[in-house]
């Protein structure tokens, strides 16, 4: 799997190689620990009975998708916090996840991503723990149209 911060996607439908490879690009996925990434989507419901039947049939209502982060940081060590300095609070990007391809493997043309277009909260320092790295959980907000499943396309 790989997790990057991409402060800037023209087309977030149709995201760029160039755009996901960029300098200013940071790849997160070897700051979030191992179970600092989670995705959820929660989706209401309309009731809708009717008459005729004893029944109460449902249909789709409005829906989130939220986001929560942890990772590593270290202030002490600049390059060992790069995640902390990117995702200050309040700085807009977007979080792109391509998921079940190695990490190891570059991200190519037609690779599926989705594409979360954010705001960044406020990160909580974790409890600190014997014999473990420092971590932060901070919650990304959501603030435009998710797309999942969108083909990395050619561009310059």
């Amino acid at each position: 799997m790989t997790a990057l911060w991409v402060p800037a996607i023209a087309n977030t439908a149709a995201p760029k190689l160039t755009e996901l490879t960029a300098g200013t690009v940071l790849d997160l996925s070897c700051y979030l620990t191992g179970d600092g990434l989670t995705t959820e989507i929660s989706e209401n419901t309309i009731d809708d009975p009717r008459l005729c039947s004893k029944q109460i049939f449902e249909a789709r209502g409005d829906f989130t998708d939220t986001l929560e982060l942890t990772y590593v940081f270290n202030p002490a060590s600049p390059d060992d916090d790069e995640a902390r300095i990117a995702l200050a609070p309040g700085t807009q990007g977007n979080i792109v996840l391509r998921w079940a391809v190695d990490f190891e493997d570059a991200i190519a043309v037609g690779d599926l991503v989705d594409v979360y277009p954010v705001e960044m909260g406020l990160p909580r320092k974790n409890t600190p723990a014997r014999n473990s790295v420092h971590k932060i959980t901070q919650k990304p907000f959501v603030i435009g149209s998710v797309q999942r499943d969108v083909a990395v396309v050619a561009g310059p």
